[in-house]
């Protein structure tokens, strides 16, 4: 395996043989390469994985179950110290780790890095939490007994990764799993395995034990189909679309798994009449134009009070005119490419149907002429709700703006969805923080900031967006079950 020494020669991929990567299956690389991975900037093909079934996957939960006895048996301190280790490493394999995923995923590499620091933060967190896990102590009913409540290991864990972030999305459920005492079977995002299997190279570095993490890529519904059915699976945990996350519930209904689920969104933007317009942009640019607007929480709906309608526009289209488009590793690129032609095709037919409903294109709007997947960061004007892009994510770099004539018409709007992700908006009124913090119908709420995820606070939606939290303490007790213990025969 040679992920991290293959990284000197990733930008120039003509002079570098290609990356014929294995998947990691119980403490060992293996299967050969014969699924392409492509860099979205080029179009070349830049390395191959294992295209694995059912079988490896069953070979996978497997190993993952006879480990996990042992892996649950070592102390919270023990567990901590291997955490601590892979973090490690993986900080000081920064640098390759975001060429790595810069190169699959096409996100600029500043960007990168700062993914692979926010995936560390996982880790390190986690390694630390390993030891907090506690139970409590229950007030006895009756004389003679005590009661307690421990929380232990929930078992092997399944865990089903998207490609947006794949670096972060990976260790926000690896390293929580691992530090509770669980086992893990995960299967990256076919477009940006290499990222993964790189971490997995990093875990094995590490010395955790064989089995106790694996990795696994291939055929997704047949993969998909063995962690939601196997016996020994006792969670599922999903980032991805909603759709696929309410098949993956029904599928392991069969054998009443838990399933952890973070779902689409569809995140409000607003901008109050009383708000710093200057940070309320910052703001936007922040939670819009990240990873291209490819992220689950980034903003897909802005809504304008009428009085500060146009100088948003004004200032939020300039801002969005200097944006720098380019491959992800030329100097000065704050926007790459999108990740597929399916992608560029979804926000061409979003800015088609606006347009068509009275919408207005004021910054961008089309293909990049870099051609391939670039497309030109976008500001619409004139937006209204029977609009797609209304209702559905566009997940691509277009900021429609709505207008809107008083607070409760706002909340509405922002609420009128199935989703329940993350909801940003912005007021220097006290009171009516306080009070739209609260009717905002979202698991996630950035007031007058436009960034939201750290590992220190639960990161998760209502809704139809999910059912489980990631990040902080509460993220590890989702990989934990409550068993309540009654002790009798005790005399004074």
């Amino acid at each position: 395996m040679y992920l991290l020494k293959w990284t000197r020669t990733v930008r120039q991929i003509s002079d570098t043989r290609l990356l014929k990567s294995q998947a990691y299956l119980n403490g060992s690389f293996v299967g050969v390469g014969n699924a392409p991975v492509t860099n979205p900037s080029t179009g070349e093909v830049i390395g191959s994985v294992p295209d694995f079934g059912a079988d490896e996957a069953t070979e996978a939960v497997e190993a993952a179950a006879a480990a996990f006895e042992a892996w649950a048996a070592q102390t919270p301190k023990q567990r901590s110290i291997a955490l601590r280790h892979w973090f490690e490493l993986v900080v000081s394999a920064k640098e390759d780790l975001a060429a790595i995923l810069t190169s699959e995923q096409g996100k600029p590499v500043s960007e990168a890095l700062g993914e692979i620091d926010y995936a560390a933060s996982y880790i390190e967190y986690y390694a630390e939490e390993a030891k907090r896990i506690s139970g409590e102590v229950i007030p006895p009913h009756r004389h003679g007994v005590r009661n307690i409540a421990l929380r232990q290991p929930i078992g092997v864990v399944a865990a089903i990764t998207p490609w947006n972030f794949p670096a972060a999305m990976i260790t926000r459920k690896i390293a929580p799993a691992l530090a509770a005492g669980c086992t893990i079977v995960l299967k990256p995002a076919p477009e940006t395995p290499l990222t993964a299997l790189a971490l997995a190279e990093l875990a094995g570095r590490a010395g955790f034990p064989a089995g106790v993490v694996n990795i696994i890529t291939g055929d997704a519904r047949a993969i998909g189909a063995v962690l939601t059915s196997h016996p020994k699976v006792r969670l599922v945990s999903f980032t991805g679309s909603t759709e696929v996350g309410k098949l993956l519930m029904r599928q392991a209904s069969h054998s009443v798994k838990k399933v952890a689920l973070e779902l689409g969104g569809n995140a409000p933007f607003i901008v109050f009449d009383d708000a710093d317009l200057d940070a309320a942009v910052e703001g936007a640019m922040l939670s819009k134009f990240r990873n291209m607007g490819q992220t689950c929480i980034c903003a897909n709906r802005f809504y304008v009070q009428a009085s500060v309608h146009d100088a948003f526009i004004e200032k939020l289209s300039r801002r969005v005119s200097e944006l720098q488009i380019g491959d992800g590793f030329a100097e000065g690129t704050t926007q790459g490419p999108l990740i597929s032609e399916e992608a560029i095709l979804k926000v061409e037919a979003h800015l088609a149907d606006a347009v068509s409903k009275g919408a207005s294109v004021v910054v961008g709007g089309k293909r990049h002429p870099m051609g391939g997947t670039f497309f030109e960061p976008t500001v619409i004007s004139g937006a209204s709700s029977d609009m797609i892009l209304a209702r559905q994510e566009t997940f691509g770099p277009v900021a429609p703006v709505f207008r809107f004539e008083n607070e409760k018409d706002a909340i509405a709007a922002a609420n009128d969805t199935e989703s329940g992700l993350a909801a940003y908006f912005y007021s220097s009124d006290l009171s009516r923080i306080f009070r739209v913090m609260e009717k905002l119908e979202y698991g996630m709420v950035g007031i007058n900031a436009g960034l939201l995820s750290t590992e220190l606070a639960p990161f998760g939606g209502i809704k139809e967006s999910g059912n489980s939290r990631e990040g902080s303490h509460h993220g590890i007790l989702e990989f934990t079950e409550l068993k309540y213990a009654s002790i009798g025969g005790i005399t004074a």
